[in-house]
């Protein structure tokens, strides 16, 4: 039966010498054991002091290497100001950065690490498939058999095709969406988010709301002229639209849950209601899943909320923190995909045999019985008790969550769309944030990125978080 409305409430700490004291020996590998052992050797009384010196010369030199010294934009920290930082290692829920210090994670690599990071039993099997060689540039078995689980799992893919992005996805989505309708126009969403490849850069969401860019220079008027936009949530101005440019419009393609501009849930009937009006205007209409696909449950948003697309986008965890992406949909419109059709794309690495084994063990680990309902609980967990932070501490916060995914923003609410969510108290947030990495705590450095939790997130990370939470909340 499916699920009609998303949680909604909202944010915070880590002590991880305590957490990992904490857990019993046998617990861990043979490798975490020697990490604990030195942990618990040191008083629990003692305070290692944060500092970020390793970090700080490692991105000095970084920015003479690299355009602003990272390879995607938010890493920056842009938007919250302070030193970011470079990462070292990541298990589990937890990860260090070169200066030693700590974080309970609530990025995930922004999505794929839903089972936790460096699975035990993931590591194992890229380790017996590296033996066998990385890349073929032929088809491989693990192929067939990643897209029979993603094929099963989500409930409008009928054929696939990897790559090796989300934003290879949606830049072949919508070239197949085109060529299979012979029209020109697509309808995308104010602050959602598709990837950087030209036609999306217009109202776009992550990096681009972040940093405070209005569209990318270098983006030509023809790249962009039949993109059309509108707010998120607002069926009246998509309908506007259609009226507009009768038998011009393709597709639609939106995220069914916001994660590019914070966690934004759609309202009540807006999803069937989009539904509805591209069925009755023979337009197509795309769910972009690379964040919610396989997250919010199994089967992704269209199975937690029970509507259909025509076409779909998934990536992160089909690829179990591998670089990968993929589009499928009804067998119909994927058989215009070459070499079945004329609607040409390709792909060196699409497929490779690293990506597939990978998405392959942490697809098996997600269909075990219980496992979205643990994600529920301890999301839930986590989001009522950053509000409740908020509200003990005199802060106007407002949030939400569905399975692993939650947001929370510093303003009263509701937030249903990009223009609701830019009235969050950014300054306000950046401050949190520099004190959430202090208490040991990860969160996305934008106030317009959603969060994430993990399998193996526990009880302990949660409540660590929100008291970490109150403590910075009464501070700031």
């Amino acid at each position: 039966m499916a699920n009609t409305s998303a949680a909604v409430v909202g944010a915070g700490l880590s002590c991880s010498s305590v957490y990992l004291s904490k857990r019993p020996i046998s617990q861990f590998s043979q490798s975490s054991r020697r990490f604990c052992c030195v942990k618990m050797a040191v008083s629990l009384d003692e305070k290692k002091n944060f500092t970020l010196k390793k970090s700080e010369e490692a991105f000095t030199a970084a920015k003479e290497l690299m355009p602003g010294g990272v390879n995607s934009p938010v890493r920056a920290f842009k938007s919250v100001g302070g030193q970011p930082i470079v990462i070292d290692s990541a298990k589990g829920s937890h990860m260090r950065d070169i200066d030693g210090n700590e974080y309970i994670d609530y990025v995930g690599s922004w999505g794929p690490a839903i089972i936790g990071h460096a699975d035990d039993e993931v590591l194992a099997a890229l380790a017996e498939t590296m033996k066998k060689g990385t890349s073929f540039g032929a088809p491989c078995l693990l192929e067939n058999v990643l897209a029979e689980m993603v094929i099963s799992a989500v409930p409008s893919i009928e054929m696939v095709r990897f790559v090796n992005s989300g934003t290879e996805a949606c830049m072949g989505v919508l070239r197949l969406a085109r060529a299979y309708t012979s029209r020109p126009k697509i309808i995308k969403f104010e602050g959602c988010y598709h990837g950087h490849a030209d036609p999306f850069l217009v109202k776009a969401g992550s990096g681009v709301a972040t940093l405070g860019l209005p569209d990318s220079p270098g983006v030509p008027k023809a790249a962009t002229i039949d993109t059309l936009t509108a707010p998120y949530n607002d069926f009246s101005a998509v309908e506007e639209l259609f009226k507009t440019h009768k038998g011009e419009i393709a597709a639609i393609i939106l995220e069914p849950v916001v994660g590019n501009s914070g966690f934004i849930p759609p309202k009540p009937d807006f999803l069937n209601a989009i539904r509805k009006l591209t069925k009755e205007n023979d337009a197509l209409l795309i769910f972009d899943e690379v964040m919610t696909g396989f997250r919010l449950s199994y089967g992704g948003a269209q199975e937690y909320f029970g509507i259909t697309p025509d076409l779909t986008t998934l990536g992160k965890i089909i690829g179990g923190g591998l670089p990968v992406g993929a589009y499928g949909g009804r067998r119909e419109i994927m058989e215009m995909v070459a070499p079945a059709g004329p609607m040409y794309q390709a792909g060196t690495l699409s497929g490779n045999p690293l990506a597939m084994t990978a998405g392959i063990h942490t697809l098996k680990r997600l269909m075990k019985p219980g496992n979205y309902e643990y994600l529920n609980k301890i999301t839930s967990e986590l989001t009522q008790g950053l509000l409740e932070a908020g509200k003990k501490t005199g802060h106007a916060m407002c949030g939400g969550y569905i399975g692993g995914m939650f947001g929370f923003f510093f303003c009263e609410g509701p937030v249903h769309n990009f223009s609701d969510a830019e009235k969050s108290d950014t300054e306000k947030f950046a401050r949190f944030y520099r004190g959430m990495l202090e208490e040991g705590v990860y969160f996305a450095p934008s106030q317009f990125e959603a969060g994430f939790t993990s399998l193996a997130h526990t009880s302990e990370d949660i409540q660590q978080t929100i008291a970490a939470a109150e403590k910075v909340l009464r501070r700031i």
